[in-house]
């Protein structure tokens, strides 16, 4: 019933022939956005709809996560859309507590693909897939599962009770560790060595080599330590997994581009196949309820390493009737007033 998790995307690099009017924009290392506030320094993901980049803040000195949207007319209303609820999360988390990604600023670009809207987000670890691939598929230890779930249920229990919105895409590509998982594979998401030896172009002309430098070796250090007393701690674990005490388990939801308020629910339509509610393959409207059925499957998949639903189409049935089944199989009888 279950199969190897599998939820992030299998291309690793985006289309390039959607570099053109109303697509990406051409990004270079180096390159200066908001008058020069944000320098990019390397590629850390892409979507249908955007690319994400790793910038330094020359105002702040942080590293951030930039995303550049499309430019055609229904990426940018998308983005519009996220803009207006990442500032009301961002609103009403004054103290960034809520275990939910903080949105620090947005802008537009302007290139020769057109004009992109761009946010700029906290910079967060990798994600829980990321933790579940990182830790063979092997499932995590209860107690690490145990805070993983207490900052996604913070998450949305501000999200839900306090703000009236629905995430509609829960999963573990969509949940950030606030540390790194990996010091020693990715220097980008660790700190351990600048990107850029300096970032260039910086009209401010306040941050030099040096300050970057000194603070990416305070961050190295604190990570090298963590690695030590990880390896110090292996001693006689299991091969199959890894041993984790070292990370941080606090996590952050992110990915708010199919984010809705509960009275303007805008698709039928909602959450990624394994981790889709009854209610929304039945078509039977939706709320809040759906991001906490996701929830009970990244939990499970956080726990064994697995799937809790893996539906697939066969020769008379759809892809929607064995997910169907496969919920009945193990839960029971649909509710009356989810089936009718």
């Amino acid at each position: 019933m279950s199969c190897s998790s599998s939820s992030g995307s299998e291309e690793d690099e985006e289309a390039m022939d959607w570099y053109r009017k109303g697509g990406y924009h051409a990004v270079r290392v180096g390159d200066q956005f908001a008058g020069g506030r944000y320098i990019a320094q390397r590629k850390l993901g892409w979507g249908q709809f955007s690319t994400v980049w790793l910038a330094y803040d020359t105002r702040t000195t942080d590293f951030v996560a930039l995303k550049i949207q499309k430019s055609a007319a229904q990426f940018a209303e998308a983005a519009l859309h996220e803009i207006e609820v990442l500032s009301a999360i961002a609103n009403g988390d004054p103290s960034n507590s809520k275990y939910v990604v903080r949105l620090v600023d947005h802008f537009k670009h302007t290139g020769p693909n057109g004009q992109h809207l761009c946010m700029v987000l906290e910079f967060l670890g990798d994600s829980l897939l990321g933790l579940i691939r990182y830790n063979r598929y092997e499932g995590l230890g209860l107690n690490k599962v145990r805070e993983l779930c207490k900052c996604i249920l913070i998450g949305l229990d501000y999200l839900h009770r306090e703000l009236g919105i629905i995430h509609s895409d829960l999963k573990p590509e969509n949940i950030l560790l606030i540390s790194t998982i990996d010091p020693t594979k990715d220097p980008v998401r660790s700190g351990l060595t600048p990107v850029l030896e300096k970032p260039e172009g910086n009209p401010n002309g306040g941050v030099t080599t040096s300050t970057i430098e000194k603070k990416l070796k305070r961050r190295a250090r604190r990570v090298v330590a963590k690695i030590s007393e990880r390896r110090a701690s292996m001693g006689g674990a299991a091969k199959s997994g890894r041993n984790l005490d070292g990370i941080d388990m606090r996590c952050k939801v992110v990915d708010f581009g199919n984010a809705c308020w509960a009275d303007k629910p805008f698709s039928e339509e909602i959450q990624t196949r394994q981790y889709r509610a009854p209610e929304v393959v039945l078509q039977a409207g939706y709320s809040f309820p759906v991001d906490m059925w996701s929830f009970a499957c990244t939990a499970f998949e956080l726990a064994t390493g697995d799937m809790l639903f893996c539906p697939k189409g066969g020769q008379g049935f759809s892809e929607d009737e064995d997910h169907l089944a496969l919920m009945m199989e193990l839960l029971g009888k649909m509710p009356r007033k989810v089936s009718r």
